[in-house]
């Protein structure tokens, strides 16, 4: 089978990275050739085949689920809170805001399926308090719609925090994809904060765009965004980011399709600019757009060691 001139450029990146790193990743050679042959693609059924032998499948043993708890009043104000069996407490809490375009997604891709639960077991069973949240999509519901719910979700963990083991004092808020877009509006635009000073302790975004500006939107992030061309500067996340004296994680995958990791480098270099110094940042080697969070509780640590750190040093 002839490969595409996409799939030979991956493929020379991917040999340029180095006898030594190659020896060092957590990476199988199958599963970083499967992931090769998808390329820069944004595939989640290829990718969940790939991924999802290597999940655990309910009931997950040694932890307690709660499913489609309500935090607001809209159809698809719901969460998922996982907590082990036994563990000291308070603990941190770790809220995960799913991806999908804005306009699809679920806080599990499917009924019985292993992801996002994925990320909620690694949370469990590291120290954390996981909570899984689902939102509003477009076009039904436009901006703000979802940085609103982020806000709601946000509210009610603050609240409940305590009698679910966790810490109303170390919440850290994480999304993927459109999810860090929503993470990123609440922390630039504290008018929609609905806890005092936010009520996190840090934010971690994966794979998000955070400069509506700097490259056309398509239909899916107009869907969520609008028409106007003349508000996507302040419906951006960029200049708040800076702006924010709260700590950041911020990830691309290299595989990544290229406005993502665009996106990264802007607010990489942004977020250098602050009094409070830079964020953390981390370019995940061999990843692709959905492998850097199906990944997720697997042997392949890279991502969750670097939120493990940034949750335990707070920064």
């Amino acid at each position: 089978m002839m490969l595409t001139r996409l799939a030979l450029t991956i493929l020379t990146a991917a040999l340029t990275l180095g006898a030594a790193q190659a020896q060092q990743s957590p990476m199988p050679d199958d599963i970083a050739w499967k992931l090769i042959e998808i390329g820069r693609a944004i595939d989640p059924p290829k990718t969940a085949a790939i991924y999802a032998p290597l999940q655990p499948r309910e009931p997950y043993a040694g932890v307690k689920v709660q499913r489609d708890v309500r935090y607001g009043s809209a159809e698809r104000n719901l969460l998922d809170v996982f907590t082990p069996d036994s563990a000291a407490a308070p603990r941190p809490v770790l809220i995960f805001v799913h991806g999908g375009a804005f306009i699809g997604g679920n806080k599990r891709t499917t009924p019985d399926g292993p992801f996002y639960d994925n990320i909620m077991l690694w949370a469990a069973k590291n120290g954390f308090v996981g909570v899984n949240i689902t939102y509003r999509l477009a076009p039904k519901f436009p901006w703000p719609a979802g940085v609103e719910d982020v806000a709601s979700a946000v509210q009610w963990v603050a609240a409940h925090a305590a009698e679910n083991g966790g810490d109303p004092a170390r919440i850290f808020l994480m999304g993927h994809s459109a999810g860090a877009v929503h993470v990123a509006t609440y922390v630039a635009h504290p008018e929609f904060h609905k806890v005092s000073g936010g009520g996190l302790a840090g934010a971690i975004m994966a794979s998000g765009v955070y400069d509506l500006t700097a490259t056309p939107l398509g239909d899916q992030e107009m869907a969520y965004f609008g028409t106007d061309p003349s508000r996507f500067k302040e419906r951006s996340s960029l200049a708040g980011l800076q702006a924010s004296a709260l700590p950041l994680l911020i990830a691309s995958a290299e595989m990544d399709p290229p406005r993502f990791v665009e996106q990264f480098d802007l607010l990489k270099q942004a977020a250098c600019k602050r009094p409070s110094g830079c964020a953390r940042s981390v370019m995940l080697p061999q990843h692709s757009h959905m492998s850097e969070v199906y990944s997720i509780n697997t042997e392949d640590d890279r991502l969750t060691r670097e939120i493990a750190e940034f949750v335990q040093i707070g920064k």
